[in-house]
């Protein structure tokens, strides 16, 4: 079997992403809702919750589901 160097690439760039502490996607789950309430206030979300700001810069699905809420939030909210 032998590794196509995209692959290869992508594994490698996904390696050097890793931080010490990282958070999973059940815990940016957890965080998510506050994420996008901070987001939506003007603060500095990323800066508040560091590890869900990685988190979604790592992982699609997660990102999908932030913006999804905020989207969904933002809809609903009277301008």
């Amino acid at each position: 079997m032998s590794i196509n160097s995209e692959i290869l690439k992508g594994l490698v760039r996904a390696i050097a992403a890793t931080q010490d502490v990282e958070i999973g996607c059940d815990d940016c789950f957890a965080e998510i809702d506050r994420f996008v309430e901070l987001h939506l206030e003007g603060k500095n979300a990323a800066e508040a919750l560091p590890l869900v700001q990685a988190h979604l810069q790592r992982c699609r699905d997660c990102r999908e589901e932030f913006n999804a809420l905020l989207l969904a939030l933002q809809a609903s909210t009277p301008q």
